[in-house]
């Protein structure tokens, strides 16, 4: 699962890409497929920053977005916390069965956030 490092963080906030040979494809930990680096990839907490998470992870900004609007901060902290968890979700496991059907660089029309928790 792709973490950030610091210094890809620190390149990230001057607006130099690191250098790397060869870089792997990265993969997304939610839906397992093939991400391209750009405005299609998010940063994502598995235990959200308000509940002290520090780990971030890369994922599609449409399964971040889709996270998001399907859980509550809470229900993240509680019992989603791990990429095993969420993709049992049922409506995650949905959504990942639909998207992963799509090119890597799919944004989709933007979903919106259930009512708050």
């Amino acid at each position: 699962m792709p973490r950030v490092s610091a210094k890809a963080e620190k390149a990230k906030a001057k607006g130099v890409a690191p250098q790397e040979a060869a870089p792997e494809p990265l993969i997304c930990p939610l839906c397992g497929r093939p991400m391209l680096p750009g405005p299609t990839v998010d940063e994502h907490h598995l235990l959200p920053k308000a509940q002290k998470g520090r780990d971030k992870f890369l994922v599609h900004r449409i399964c971040h977005t889709k996270i998001h609007a399907t859980l509550s901060e809470k229900e993240l902290a509680r019992r989603y916390h791990t990429w095993e968890a969420l993709r049992a979700q049922p409506e995650i496991a949905a959504f990942i069965e639909w998207v992963k059907k799509k090119p890597p660089g799919y944004v989709g029309r933007n979903i919106t956030a259930k009512a708050k928790r």
